[in-house]
C-alpha cells in the first residue's frame, strides 16, 4: 500500500528516488585488501586493535588480493607465527560474506581447534564489523543458521570441518575453501583431509580457490612445504636503506655480540645487508619492509605462474617483534635444546632430523669413568623399569642442570614377572642407594615401571604398584602418535573389585625422538648424555637400536621408529621411562645443585696465633634440648627410600 504522506511533497519523492537509486548501485569493484581496510576492525584483544592497516604488514596484500584473482585457483602460506596469516584468512572470508557472497568452507585440525578459533577469531572480529553482524544470520533465529557447523548469510555460507573427522566433510561443496594449519591434520582412512575437501570443489571449475595456512613442520612430511614447493614459491624481498640491494631477509644474516666473558647479548643484534654488509638497526630493518613495494621490491617468485601462488615468510618480517626478541627466543631454544620450535614458529621452515639414527660406536667411545658412583653435576636420581616376560630390566639416570644426565647403574633383574621373586629383587633394587661425588648418599628420587605386554603381566604390575602407593614408584602406558606430551595427566587404571591405580600415558614417540637428540649433543651441559666406562657393548647397541623412518599411507607420510628384527631395544625404553620419572616430579635441578655443590679444598692454615683455648677446668654448661613430639602415625619401619616417601 502506497504512503501517500510520503510522495506529498518533492523532497520526500526526491529521498525516496535516491534511496532506491543506492539499492540499486551494484557494490564498488575493490581488491580484499581495499575492502578490508574501509570494513574491518581488529578486536581490542589484539596486538594493534583499530581499523586495519596494511602499512602495518605490506606482505599481507598481495597474497589477500589473490584470493579474488581468477587466474589463481590455489595459494600456500608457508608462514612463521607473529606475521598475521590468521587475519589474512579471516579477511578473505569476511569479503566473501559482505563483499562478494559466496559459498565457503573452513577446515581446522580438530573439533578443538575449531573452537576455540571461532571463539577467539571469527566471532570477535563479527563483533566488531556491524556489517557481518547484519549480514550473518542470528543464533537460533528463523533467518538462517548460525551454530558451530555453519554461519549463512544472503547469498552464501560458511561451513566448518576438521580433519579428523571425514563426516564433517562429505556432502558438501564451495568454490572458496580454507584449510587452517595443515600440517596439524591427522591422516583419514581416505586419503589426505586437505585433497578430500578440494576435490569435492571440483564442480566448481575454474571458480573454485584453495587457501592453505600453516607453520611447517618435519622436512620431507611437511604438507605446506610440498605445497610451497608445487607453487611459485615467492619470498618477499626489501631494499637496503645504504646500496638498495633487493634480499629476502634470512637468519643467517642476524648478527649480535657477546660480552668478555662470552655471553650473549640480544639487545646488540643487527642484520647484515647480503650487498654491502652495513649493519641494518631494528627500525632500518622496519623501514625497509614497509617501503619495500614502493621501491620496486616486494614479492618476487622463483618459478612461473601457472595458478598455484606460494608464499613463505619467517618471522624477521614481524612489525610486532624486534630483532633482540627474535635472538632471545633463539638463545632460549637453543639453551633447552628445543631448536625445532624456533625453526618451525619463528623461521617458518622445516625442521630436518639429525637424529634419525645414532652410530653405537661413536657413543661408546665418549664413555667415561666416573669420579665417584654419582659425579658431582648428578643431583638427581631416577629409574626406568622396562617389564619382560622373564625379567626386569631397570637403568638409574642422574639428573643435573639442564637435564644433562649421567648413566649410573643398569640392571638386569631375572624372574617371571608372575611370581613374586623378581618383584622383591626390584624393592631391594630401589632401597640401595649411590654414594655422590660429595660424598652424599643418594636414593633414588622416583621411578616408573611400564605396566604394557600382555593382560596377565598387566595386572601383575598393577598388583606390584597397588601395594606400594605413596612411594614415588609411578605406573605408566606407552602411548604412540606424534605431537603427545612426554608425560600426560594420569587416569585410572580399570580393575573390577580392585582400587585402581594411576597410569601416566607416556608418549613413547617424542620421548624416543628427545633421547635420540640427546644421543648426538656433542658438548657437555644442558641436555648432555655421559656413559660409563664398564658399561658393556650390548647395552649401546640397545640405546640404538631403533631409527626414524617415513612411510606413507594412502598418500599421507606418517613417521615411525623401527628397528631389525632381533634387535633389542629394552635399554632405550628404560632411558625414556626414566626422563618420564624426571618430567612427573620435575625437580629444583638448580636448588639440588647448590645443595649437593663439592666444597672446596681448605686453605692453608694461617700463621696468625691461634686464639687460648679455655682451660681445662672451665666447662660449658649444655642447653637443655627439648624433644620433639613425633607422631607416632608418621613413622617408618625404614629410612630408605621406598619407606621414607
Amino acid at each position: 500500500m502506497i504512503d501517500a504522506e510520503t510522495f506529498s511533497n518533492p523532497y520526500r519523492i526526491r529521498r525516496s528516488l535516491l534511496d532506491c537509486r543506492a539499492a540499486l548501485r551494484p557494490p564498488p569493484n575493490l581488491k580484499p585488501s581495499e575492502w578490508a581496510e574501509q570494513n574491518i576492525y581488529i578486536p581490542a584483544e589484539n596486538a594493534k586493535p583499530g581499523p586495519i592497516d596494511f602499512h602495518n604488514a605490506p606482505y599481507q596484500r598481495e597474497p589477500l588480493d589473490l584470493t579474488a584473482d581468477p587466474s589463481c585457483h590455489r595459494i600456500s602460506l608457508m608462514w612463521s607465527a607473529q606475521v598475521g596469516k590468521t587475519l589474512l584468512g579471516l579477511c578473505a572470508q569476511a569479503y566473501r560474506i559482505a563483499h562478494r557472497p559466496s559459498n565457503q568452507m573452513m577446515m581446522q585440525p580438530s573439533e578443538g581447534d575449531l573452537k576455540t578459533w571461532l571463539e577467539t577469531k571469527f566471532n570477535p572480529m563479527v563483533e566488531y564489523n556491524k556489517t557481518l553482524q547484519n549480514l550473518i544470520a542470528k543464533p537460533r533465529g528463523r533467518e538462517g543458521v548460525n551454530n558451530q557447523r555453519m554461519k549463512s548469510y544472503p547469498g552464501g555460507f560458511l561451513m566448518f570441518a576438521w580433519s579428523g573427522s571425514t563426516k564433517t566433510m562429505r556432502g558438501r561443496s564451495a568454490p572458496f575453501i580454507v584449510c587452517d594449519e595443515t600440517d596439524g591434520y591427522e591422516a583419514t582412512p581416505e586419503g589426505n583431509a586437505v585433497n578430500l575437501l578440494w576435490q569435492r570443489a571440483a564442480t566448481f571449475g575454474d571458480q573454485r580457490k584453495l587457501l592453505e595456512i600453516s607453520t611447517p613442520t618435519i622436512k620431507g612430511i611437511s604438507w605446506i612445504e610440498s605445497a610451497f614447493e608445487e607453487g611459485d614459491q615467492r619470498r618477499f624481498y626489501v631494499p637496503c636503506l645504504h646500496c638498495q640491494h633487493h634480499q629476502p631477509l634470512r637468519w643467517r644474516n642476524v648478527i649480535w655480540d657477546k660480552d668478555d666473558q662470552g655471553n650473549h647479548l640480544p639487545k646488540t643484534a643487527k642484520y647484515a645487508c647480503e650487498g654491502c654488509g652495513v649493519l641494518w638497526s631494528n627500525a632500518e630493518r622496519v623501514t625497509a619492509i614497509i617501503s619495500a613495494e614502493a621501491k620496486g621490491a616486494g614479492w618476487k617468485a622463483e618459478k612461473p605462474f601457472r595458478g598455484h601462488a606460494s608464499f613463505h615468510l619467517s618471522e624477521l618480517y614481524s612489525l610486532f617483534v624486534s630483532l633482540s626478541q627474535i635472538v632471545t627466543s633463539f638463545l632460549e631454544k637453543k639453551a633447552s635444546n628445543d631448536l625445532q620450535t624456533f625453526v618451525n614458529v619463528s623461521l617458518g621452515e622445516t625442521w630436518e632430523e639429525e637424529c634419525e639414527k645414532v652410530d653405537c660406536a661413536d657413543l661408546q667411545e665418549r664413555a667415561e669413568t666416573y669420579a665417584a658412583e654419582v659425579p658431582a653435576g648428578g643431583v638427581y636420581l631416577t629409574s626406568g623399569i622396562d617389564m619382560q616376560e622373564n625379567r626386569l630390566e631397570v637403568e638409574t639416570v642422574a639428573w643435573g642442570l639442564g637435564e644433562e644426565s649421567w648413566s649410573i647403574d643398569y640392571r638386569v633383574l631375572w624372574g617371571d614377572p608372575l611370581q613374586g621373586d623378581v618383584w622383591d629383587d626390584l624393592d631391594e633394587y630401589l632401597e640401595q642407594t649411590f654414594q655422590h661425588e660429595s660424598c652424599a648418599q643418594l636414593a633414588i628420587s622416583s621411578a616408573c615401571l611400564d605396566t604394557g605386554g600382555s593382560s596377565g603381566y598387566t595386572q601383575c604390575a598393577y598388583e606390584y604398584l597397588r601395594t606400594r602407593k605413596g612411594r614415588k614408584l609411578f605406573g605408566i602406558k606407552g602411548m604412540p602418535g606424534w605431537g603427545r606430551p612426554i608425560v600426560a595427566k594420569p587416569s585410572k587404571s580399570r580393575s573390577k573389585h580392585q582400587r585402581p591405580i594411576d597410569l601416566f600415558p607416556v608418549g613413547v614417540d617424542e620421548g624416543k625422538l628427545m633421547v635420540m637428540r640427546r644421543w648426538g649433543i656433542q658438548n657437555e651441559g644442558p641436555g648432555y648424555c655421559h656413559f660409563p666406562s664398564e658399561r658393556q657393548e650390548d647395552w649401546f647397541k640397545q640405546i640404538t637400536s631403533e631409527k626414524l623412518l617415513t612411510k606413507f599411507l594412502k598418500g599421507h607420510p606418517k613417521r615411525e621408529w623401527h628397528k631389525n628384527s632381533g634387535d633389542r631395544n629394552e635399554g632405550l625404553d628404560c632411558r625414556v621411562y626414566a626422563l618420564a620419572a624426571l618430567k612427573i616430579m620435575n625437580p629444583n635441578l638448580k636448588k639440588l645443585h647448590d645443595r649437593l655443590e663439592t666444597p672446596e679444598i681448605n686453605e692453608p692454615e694461617s700463621q696468625e696465633p691461634k686464639a687460648k683455648e679455655k682451660p681445662p677446668e672451665e666447662k660449658t654448661t649444655p642447653k637443655r634440648q627439648t624433644r620433639r613430639k613425633v607422631s607416632r602415625r608418621s613413622r617408618r619401619p625404614s629410612s630408605n627410600w621406598v619407606y621414607n616417601y
